[in-house]
């Protein structure tokens, strides 16, 4: 399906993936690499987490096998990154550009700047001006060319309730060229199994209780997931939504968070010696599937799909960056095209559309339902599409704020999920405000009322219940946001 923005090609990935050189890992490099591009992946990033092992030994270790992988499937890109434990905050991912400094430059940021390593994951002031100060490092990185490029997402943003709205705000203020986005959606998807199949837990991991560090405004439900999506993004008019009606650019992904995967019958290598190697010993398969583990394989679940105007790093990190993303569980479309148009000129994905008061403005939307079965072996069946529109309303005088007062579904659409392409279009009237629209989809197997209630979103996700969701009978897409501004 054609691109838009100038984008050639849509590049699905996956930006948080653990190996043998995390300490709850398990996984060669070349096995993430070789899955991923099993399941239809075209890019990759290795995130091993963070702390004084891997600073100390894996970072460096675990570039080898990332060279042997990109030189074994010159149709991958694979990059090197680490999950970073943001002082003061939760985890996220941090991934530079292949070159000569990448190893040290991740080594040099996480030595210096992990909340592991340097004992700043408490939630206080310093360690706050801390996290800033690590992604003020590496915008220097690219001032000095030490790297040609350097992304941050956050990752499972609401798991614990440590990144509260005010840090989401900072990252973004202090380096908006690389703090770009969060985790739409966490891993570990197949953890809502039920028991009588598989773990019997919360889809994500999303299983706590407000701590001691938790920001204190966030409501209970803010600790599970809807629909398999954080409850930052799956709420209409909540979180994210606060951030886009400011006009701020912050997208959202999905990726597996790949540790130890569902019905896989490998166990961790014999005679590993992680605190001394900075690696676990290569796995050895053939043992009974493993059921009591939550997570699915990079692609095989969670895909990232990416703008990109040609095949090569720079192109990923520039469409991430520019927010043409949108996202999916399951395999639940084949394709994405959305743009909204005045006349004769267009925006798509993460682009804003300039037009002069009084225009009609018109939402197209191009969806290619599902034609190829998943892993379950079944077509996944698209049955509707929402349209999100709020208003622009610009920075509010709370740091803190988390609602988006004027956002709602305006349109939905029932889907045929038969047809090979469906063309959907929603006129937006003659603005004479500033607006965005994004835009959602469901299989239409689960659904509730939206938290925010009926007349804001009459028909979302459903909050997961522990051991009670079978995630591929729960699939959803998102995209990320279209702006139309006025003058």
């Amino acid at each position: 399906m054609p691109g838009e923005g100038g984008c050639a090609m849509w590049l699905a990935g996956d930006h948080h993936v653990h190996t043998q050189y995390s300490g709850d890992g398990k996984y060669r490099v070349i096995d993430q690499v070789h899955q991923a591009r099993a399941h239809g992946l075209r890019w990759i990033v290795i995130t091993d987490h963070g702390g004084t092992t891997h600073a100390k030994l894996g970072v460096e270790k675990v570039n080898p096998d990332i060279l042997q992988a990109r030189e074994a499937h010159p149709d991958m890109l694979v990059f090197q990154g680490l999950e970073w434990n943001v002082p003061a905050a939760e985890h996220a991912t941090v991934f530079v550009h292949p070159g000569r400094d990448e190893v040290a430059v991740l080594k040099e940021f996480e030595s210096r700047y992990d909340g592991g390593v340097t004992g700043s994951t408490a939630v206080t002031d310093a360690h706050k001006a801390l996290a800033l100060s690590g992604l003020g490092f590496l915008a220097d990185a690219l001032t000095d060319r030490r790297v040609d490029d350097a992304l941050f997402l956050a990752n499972h943003p609401s798991r614990r309730g440590l990144d509260a709205p005010h840090d989401i705000r900072n990252w973004r203020d202090a380096q908006p060229h690389i703090a770009v986005g969060m985790e739409g959606a966490p891993g570990h998807q197949a953890a809502g199994l039920p028991a009588s199949r598989g773990p019997g837990a919360y889809r994500g991991n999303y299983s706590r209780t407000p701590g001691p560090d938790s920001h204190p405004l966030y409501p209970p439900e803010s600790y599970r997931t809807f629909g398999g999506f954080d409850w930052m993004t799956a709420t209409v008019g909540g979180l994210w939504d606060s951030l886009l009606a400011e006009g701020r650019p912050w997208w959202i992904t999905v990726n597996s968070d790949a540790h130890d995967v569902f019905g896989d019958t490998s166990v961790r290598g014999p005679g590993s010696d992680f605190a001394g190697d900075g690696r676990h010993a290569d796995p050895v398969y053939g043992g009974e599937p493993n059921r009591v583990i939550g997570d699915h394989w990079p692609g095989q679940y969670s895909r990232t799909h990416v703008g990109a105007d040609a095949f090569c790093y720079q192109a990923v990190m520039d469409g991430l960056r520019a927010g043409r993303v949108w996202v999916d569980h399951g395999g639940l479309l084949s394709g994405l095209h959305a743009r909204l148009r005045a006349d004769d000129r267009t925006a798509g994905l993460g682009e804003t559309l300039t037009v002069r008061r009084g225009d009609r403005v018109e939402l197209v939307v191009d969806v290619a339902p599902a034609t190829a079965p998943n892993w379950t072996g079944s077509i996944p069946s698209l049955a509707r599409v929402d349209v999100v529109q709020g208003d622009v309303t610009g920075t509010p005088d709370d740091p803190d704020a988390f609602c988006a007062p004027g956002t709602k579904v305006v349109r939905s659409f029932e889907v045929d999920s038969s047809a090979r392409t469906v063309r959907l279009t929603y006129d937006l009237g003659r603005l004479d405000r500033p607006v965005y629209v994004r835009l959602r989809g469901t299989d239409g197997n689960r659904g509730a009322t939206g938290l925010r209630g009926a007349a804001v979103d009459p028909h979302g996700p459903a909050m997961d219940v522990r051991g009670g969701v079978d995630p591929w009978q729960d699939l959803w897409f998102y995209s990320n946001p279209i702006w139309v501004v006025p003058f």
